[in-house]
């Protein structure tokens, strides 16, 4: 390692899809594949829950939900926290102990009683900070009692009784106009002070896009022709083999045309490149400043989006690849060995904490549930390395319960509730059809179901054993039992 600490720079986006940024996607995003061709890609990147708090709570304590205790968004009312649970600690406050200069700019959205102040950060302009203030009854209060009967417009779906919701529409004039851009803007002359003078220093620069609605401004509004957008290669799954609220949730969206599916992908894809080009503003910058090469740059996101995939839209309860696989690269010149690198070994986000932590010389958090990716930078293999990937949901707006294992090979699928899921990914790598009531699975399920218990079991997440509620095939005592 560099024996200077190097400064670390993370750009973080809100609900991007790992895919973006793979080779031959038609969305133009420069600045992400010029990180990768200078840094290294991990393709196998994960989120623990494709939801806002728990994903970002799990980036910056390095734990599991179960852990840290943030199992959905703080904000809302159904939260079953408001914050962290008492004695986490996070990877900022470990680098402020060490003598970095730490500043947070952008969405917030950790926890509702404490804001980045409280974990080291200078705060810049910031949004998802402070207790929740409102209640979801006041969006009904403010509707009309009568029935709303103004016509259903482009990329907006209806459901009677409920707020209207538009998926996608041209809004601003340029791209300073979106609330992104100030935060950029605030990262840009962080980067001014910071680089230069020569202690070491942590910026997080946090973008809300591209999360739904995808409004943006021109040209990236109409910068992808619908005409020349294919439908995902699964929008045509019905999911009549997969649980009840995934056929809920495609019945709804199913109001969008697949013209405005195209177009509504069209939008994402232009506020993919607008991001883009946020982070390329950032960058720039740091290259002006001299310390690029002593710069570990984290390129992330908290979760993806189906965006039409499966027929549906954002994320939550369908445990897809597309909302859990997020983009994660990194770069740092001074460190990375063999850039331009693919590391297709199953990471996921409570890996940033250790990682961090180690190369800033720092003490680690206590009781991570990830583990540091330093050894990758580094080409090294390390000698025990992970060969699933595991969540933990218990609902988002709404409670659920449902984990999951994925392997390279397969994904399991637990739903307390409801029938359980089984892929073969590397036959059926978009999902469409649920193996997991054939009986030669048998054998693939009770494998994949002991990895996924001793997790829960070394995670401290809950497992009941109660007969009202055990629907597993295979339950924790073939994993705990003596």
């Amino acid at each position: 390692m560099n024996k200077k600490r190097p400064n670390i720079l993370f750009v973080m986006t809100d609900q991007e899809r790992a895919d973006i940024g793979a080779p031959g996607h038609p969305c133009q995003t420069p600045n992400l594949n010029k990180l990768q061709r200078e840094g290294i890609t991990f393709s196998h990147a994960f989120t623990p829950m494709t939801h806002c708090c728990p994903a970002r709570a799990s980036l910056m304590t390095g734990m599991m939900p179960s852990k840290h205790g943030v199992f959905n968004n703080v904000q809302n009312d159904p939260a079953f926290t408001r914050r962290l649970n008492p004695g986490c600690e996070t990877f900022s406050q470990k680098l402020q102990d060490a003598g970095y200069k730490l500043a947070y700019t952008g969405k917030w959205h950790v926890s509702a009683e404490e804001d980045p102040k409280n974990f080291g950060w200078e705060e810049l302009d910031l949004i998802c900070t402070g207790t929740y203030a409102g209640r979801d009854a006041d969006s009904y209060r403010d509707m009309s009692k009568a029935e709303d009967t103004a016509p259903r417009q482009d990329g907006e779906f209806l459901q009677p009784g409920y707020p209207r919701v538009r998926f996608y529409k041209t809004q601003g004039e340029t791209i300073a106009d979106h609330s992104d851009y100030k935060f950029a803007q605030c990262a840009i002359e962080k980067l001014q002070e910071y680089t230069a003078q020569d202690e070491p220093w942590c910026l997080f620069a946090s973008f809300a896009g591209p999360h739904a609605p995808f409004n943006v401004p021109e040209p990236y509004a109409s910068m992808y022709n619908p005409d020349d957008i294919q439908l995902p290669e699964n929008y045509s799954d019905e999911m009549l083999d997969k649980p009840q609220i995934y056929q809920m949730m495609r019945k709804k969206y199913s109001q969008l045309s697949e013209r405005e599916v195209r177009e509504s992908i069209a939008h994402y894809w232009g506020y993919c490149t607008m991001e883009d080009d946020l982070v390329g503003m950032v960058l720039d910058r740091l290259e002006q400043s001299g310390q690029a090469d002593n710069t570990l740059v984290i390129r992330i996101s908290d979760h993806g989006e189906f965006c039409g995939s499966h027929g549906l839209y954002a994320k939550g309860l369908a445990a897809f690849d597309e909302s859990y696989r997020i983009p994660c690269v990194m770069r740092w010149p001074d460190g990375i060995k063999n850039p331009g690198r693919i590391v297709d070994e199953i990471v996921n986000l409570c890996d940033i904490s250790p990682t961090v932590t180690e190369v800033a010389n720092a003490e680690p958090t206590v009781d991570p549930s990830g583990a540091s990716l330093l050894p990758f930078l580094f080409d090294e293999h390390p000698e025990q390395w992970r060969d699933a990937f595991f969540s933990q949901c218990n609902g988002v707006e709404v409670y659920y319960t449902q984990r999951m294992v994925r392997t390279k090979k397969y994904k399991l699928v637990y739903n307390a509730t409801d029938v359980e899921e089984l892929y073969d990914l590397e036959k059926d790598p978009h999902e469409m059809t649920n193996i997991a009531a054939l009986p030669e699975m048998a054998a693939i399920k009770k494998e994949l179901y002991i990895k996924l218990w001793k997790n829960a079991d070394q995670e401290g997440d809950y497992m009941s054993s109660y007969h009202t509620v055990s629907h597993a095939s295979f339950g924790p005592g073939f994993a705990l039992g003596t």
